[in-house]
């Protein structure tokens, strides 16, 4: 049948959101709703003298301040990684005694319209005690974490090196600018004592988590549906503080309350990525042969700890020795705090951390030692599997010098004419690792008496096509038309348990897991169908959709017809669920870029990029093909005009799209893709992830070629 695993299939999903028929949070009502503005601090450290808030009057129902939340919402609790030191700095829900950066939220006002709080937050009054900001994270002394890992004798292979090679490399802050800010409505059912959410999030189970926690509520007392979502890019994992705040209004105000964060708001408030910079070195013999790597990693995380700031750094601490076999690794991170809106997952979250200060350090080292960059890399490369790195981390599969041929392939396919008069060009490479799935998540599966097959699935959309990828692996394991499989996402009353929608994780983990549940139940059906042919269940054959026995055959409607005259046993034989779990898959990847400078002015100009990532099998070459673009026109933006930036009293200078700059689709130059598979043997479907390697090879392949552009001088 058509729409099977490699074809490349137009995204289902996407006549209803072209036709306006999706319906994002802002586009629920309910009866009554009452609407939500926050009051945010102005300054980025101040101590809170005194609120005084406007009577309830002309539409304003009420605000809400740290003092009359209580404890009845506490901030969210932030685990700590293996052998890690935090500090007791979780984010509160709104401030208490003081603020920390510019955009806190200080107090909830509620009135009957959206315009209407707004206004009512305006005359709310916050007396403030200015004090100074700390704004620089190198300079900050106030760690909210610190991590360090050692493995192999480190100071030997230094001290015996023929060749030393360090520098200094670091990544902006970025905003993640999804196109539909963060918001939520929420309900609460005073008769089952039961809060509906509905949010723009990146799943439905971590958010009822999370809320759980900051609420003290049993998880079976919050429903949380995630409706259609504009994009999150990472910023939309941790529950906002801000969402906590409003379930609290609609407990006490006993109506729904809805919360729709606008653009400002959203630069200011939302957690941001990157902000790391890193000190390396890299010891090498006297053949080029790399030996052992130091990397010393400051990480700017803001004011506060949310659940996910720390992972992004660990992540780049992990993958630090990337795709090279170097037997000796030591790494240290510094969180600091600063005076700015704390940081979290942003695409790619410590993967292109990682493969920036580590590729330009490869670059700088074959510098210093004479030698051409790739064939560096060449001597260096990994190449058998699985590899167990220094640092702990279990590669599967790869062949990263496949990729890194066919990058320069594409990238050199068609020549380019000479530079133009007044420009200099450069050429740069770089191969990467990511880490992907891992964890584990669950699928049930329902045939609806019509013959077609409903999958729930435990992971839920905010862009990437579940929809139709996952479609896919139904169709093809069960040997049916796509149009025959349905999927159903987003509301954790129905959807099966789950870890989330992040980290390239959804087709290696939750596609994985309908696959093995399409198995189990194609199991069950062979039963039933033994049971109407009178044959053995051995003897019976699942084909193109049917059970075959003997010559003769029963459909896939017939079977769904027959087991619903069974009664009580349509459940066991008509319905099926699993759980898969897994370690972690590494999808893989080389990047090459040609750039261009004009001498007179500075500007730069990408010529060309290929993008060669490896993902093991792919379930659909079109969606993956959409992934590998929007994720390097997302690591150009960071390369040539994004960057969140704060003057030294710790306001936002970039907080709207007038200064904070996004790539059009003018600003995209030719970008080449390419392909390597090297499927995982760690789950059924040999899939690995490749939603994030446009964002991580992208930026050391460009800065690699501006260095060389600038004849390897780089600040």
């Amino acid at each position: 049948p058509p729409g099977m695993i490699g074809e490349a299939v137009t995204r289902r999903e996407d006549a209803r959101v072209l036709r306006g028929e999706a319906r994002y949070v802002d586009d629920i009502e309910r009866p009554h709703c009452a609407h939500a503005a926050l009051v945010r601090s102005p300054h980025a450290h101040a101590a809170i003298k005194a609120i005084r808030a406007p009577d309830a009057a002309g539409g304003l129902i009420a605000v809400l301040t740290a003092e009359d939340l209580g404890d009845r919402a506490r901030p969210s609790e932030v685990p700590a990684l293996d052998g890690m030191e935090l500090t007791d700095e979780r984010h509160p829900i709104l401030a208490g005694a003081e603020v920390r950066y510019a955009g806190q939220p200080v107090a909830l006002v509620i009135a009957e319209s959206r315009a209407l709080a707004e206004d009512a937050a305006d005359l709310v009054e916050v007396e403030y005690d200015v004090r100074p900001a700390v704004v620089d994270g190198p300079t900050s002394d106030h760690a909210l974490m610190r991590w360090s890992r050692k493995s192999g004798d480190v100071d030997a292979a230094f001290a015996a090196a023929a060749h030393v090679v360090g520098g200094r490399y670091s990544l902006p802050r970025l905003v993640a600018v999804p196109i539909e800010p963060r918001g939520c409505l929420i309900e609460h059912d005073p008769d089952r004592d039961v809060l509906t959410v509905w949010c723009s999030a990146q799943d439905t189970h971590r958010p009822l988590a999370q809320l759980a926690q900051i609420l003290d509520r049993p998880p079976d007392a919050i429903r949380v549906i995630v409706p259609d979502v504009g994009g999150a890019f990472g910023s939309k994992g941790a529950i906002a503080p801000e969402i906590a705040a409003v379930a609290i209004a609609a407990i006490d105000l006993g109506r729904p309350v809805k919360w729709i964060e606008d653009r400002s708001e959203n630069f200011v408030a939302a957690y941001q990525g990157r902000g790391i910079a890193g000190d390396l070195e890299l010891a090498l013999a006297d053949d080029g042969r790399m030996v052992a790597i130091r990397a010393h990693l400051r990480a700017d995380l803001g004011a506060y700890l949310l659940p996910s700031t720390v992972i992004p750094p660990h992540t780049a601490a992990m993958l630090i020795t990337g795709c090279y076999d170097i037997p000796a690794a030591e790494v240290t991170i510094f969180g600091a705090r600063t005076h700015k809106v704390p940081t979290g997952p942003y695409r790619g979250a410590g993967r292109p951390e990682a493969a920036y200060m580590l590729e330009r350090l490869v670059d700088d080292a074959a510098r210093a030692l004479r030698m051409d960059c790739l064939e560096l890399r060449r001597r260096n490369l990994i190449h058998s599997f699985p590899h167990r790195t220094p640092l702990g981390h279990v590669y599967d599969s790869g062949d990263y010098e496949r990729c890194l041929d066919l990058a320069i392939e594409l990238r050199d396919s068609d020549g380019l004419d000479p530079a133009d008069e007044g420009w200099i060009r450069g050429e740069g490479a770089a191969v990467f690792v990511e880490r992907g799935g891992g964890r584990w998540e669950s699928a049930e599966i329902d045939v609806l008496s019509d013959g077609r097959v409903l999958v729930h699935s435990s992971a839920s959309p905010h862009g990437q096509g579940h929809e139709t990828t996952f479609a896919q692996i139904a169709a093809q394991r069960m040997g049916i038309v796509l149009d025959q499989v349905l999927l159903r996402f987003g509301d954790s009353s129905t959807s099966p348990p789950g870890v989330g929608t992040f980290g390239s994780r959804s087709v290696a983990m939750a596609g994985s897991a309908i696959a093995v549940a399409i198995d189990d139940l194609i199991d069950r059906l062979r039963q039933l169908a033994a049971r109407l042919l009178d044959v053995e269940t051995g003897s019976v054959v699942w084909e193109c959709g049917s059970a075959r026995a003997d010559g003769r055959s029963v459909s896939l409607r017939e079977l769904a017809v027959a087991g619903s005259r069974l009664g009580r046993g349509v459940d066991a034989v008509l319905k099926t669920s699993a759980r898969f779990e897994s370690g972690p898959v590494f999808s893989s990847g080389a990047y090459a870029a040609v750039v261009e400078i004009e001498r007179a002015t500075g500007q730069l100009r990408v010529l060309r990029l290929a993008a060669v990532d490896d993902a093991g099998t792919v379930i659909n070459p079109l969606l993956a093909h959409g992934q590998v673009i929007g994720g390097v026109v997302q690591g150009l933006g960071e390369c040539l005009v994004e960057e969140a930036v704060y003057d030294e009293i710790g306001q936002a200078r970039s907080a709207t799209l007038m200064e904070y700059g996004l790539l059009t689709s003018a600003d995209v130059p030719p970008i080449i893709t390419g392909e390597v598979s090297s499927p995982t043997p760690l789950n059924p479907l040999g899939a690995k992830g490749i939603g994030e390697g446009g964002a991580i090879g992208t930026l050391p392949a460009v800065a690699n070629a501006v260095v060389d552009a600038l004849g390897g001088t780089h600040v």
